[in-house]
């Protein structure tokens, strides 16, 4: 979670006063520092490759400015490598307003029709994603070397020193597909990665697990608690294998197998007796111990979109992020561990979404 102030956090747990600031930055230059926003949202999903997306909605005209970008590559709305700060306010009475960071987003198009200009921002993994290999790469170094290879400049990368730095094999290379190769990279080294509010990636392991940051009741404070209305075997293994080869070019394999006595997929249960698994084949993986790590963190990352979720409507929460834990209480469940999966941020007064998976 974001951090905000001990008197801000307890604002949020009710109906509060927001306002919004976005300003726009090209090249580390200030073009705005108050857009004109009359409406917007954020949404972020951590099953996508870029989870988070912003749309606002700016007046054509405001202030004596045209807000149309037009053919004007430096205009603050411009898609030529602007992008846009999202601080979201919350008044504190006569404290004033904190300011919580929400990010830095891409523009990738804007758009006049009639008299409004109509903005669509991605993360900035957008940066990585589009930036296609010019002629195959081939690693060298290690693998915190390779992830900055593949991300600096464009990013600037932080490595949780919880992670076990190794030399990547000779002779592999990627062909195309930049961020393809940064995944394959975390799949390897038992890892997972996000952008922080300050534009850094982050990297370090695969955890889902942590104390809760907000407590969710439903009907509690405007909180309403619903399962969510779908289900699907897509993405349902029950067992991930991971092969590789060792420095004499011999197979090396492990395996992680879903045992979990409240796992739906649980092996041998009634979704199926039988092993469903995923196979995953990267020659990052030396050892026994780096495939069996690998297995376990992708079962861990497959049950973000493969376990039961629930959707949670509620007064705004600024400070949530993707991956936060909160506790539930409703639908059955009593003080149960949550990850949050989903999340809709309105910028103006209105409800948030989330969904959330149960741990």
């Amino acid at each position: 979670m974001l951090d905000l102030s001990a008197e801000a956090l307890a604002i949020v747990q009710r109906s509060f006063v927001m306002e919004i600031r976005v300003s726009s930055w090209r090249g580390g230059e200030l073009l705005a520092d108050d857009l004109p926003v009359s409406e917007g949202s954020e949404t972020r999903d951590r099953s996508v490759a870029v989870p988070e997306r912003v749309a606002l909605s700016v007046p054509r005209r405001d202030r004596g400015v045209v807000w149309d970008p037009g053919a004007d590559v430096d205009h603050p709305l411009a898609a030529y490598g602007q992008q846009i700060r999202v601080d979201y306010g919350v008044h504190l009475g006569r404290a004033g307003v904190e300011w919580i960071n929400r990010g830095s987003f891409l523009i990738t198009e804007a758009s006049a029709d009639g008299d409004t200009v109509s903005v669509t921002a991605q993360g900035l993994l957008t940066l990585i994603d589009e930036a296609k290999f010019v002629a195959p790469f081939q690693p060298s170094g290690t693998l915190t070397s390779t992830v900055r290879s593949l991300v600096e400049p464009a990013l600037t990368v932080s490595v949780d020193g919880a992670l076990v730095d190794r030399a990547v094999p000779v002779g592999m290379q990627w062909d195309s597909d930049r961020l393809a190769a940064l995944n394959e990279v975390l799949d390897a080294w038992a890892a997972d990665a996000y952008v922080t509010e300050d534009g850094v990636l982050q990297v370090g392991p695969l955890d889902d697990t942590g104390t809760p940051v907000l407590e969710l009741t439903d009907g509690q404070g405007g909180t309403v608690i619903r399962w969510q209305g779908s289900t699907s075997r897509d993405g349902a293994f029950n067992a991930v294998i991971c092969q590789g080869e060792d420095a004499d070019g011999n197979q090396v394999q492990g395996a992680a197998y879903d045992y979990e006595l409240a796992s739906p997929y649980r092996l041998g249960g009634p979704f199926n007796a039988l092993p469903v698994p995923k196979v995953i084949n990267s020659p990052l993986m030396r050892t026994v111990d780096q495939c069996r790590k690998a297995a376990a963190t992708t079962l861990a990352r497959l049950r973000r979109t493969a376990s039961r979720r629930l959707i949670v409507s509620m007064v705004p929460h600024p400070g949530l992020m993707l991956g936060d834990i909160v506790s539930v209480t409703g639908q059955g469940l009593t003080a149960a561990p949550c990850a949050i999966e989903t999340l809709s941020l309105p910028y103006s007064p209105g409800e948030q979404t989330l969904t959330v998976r149960v741990l």
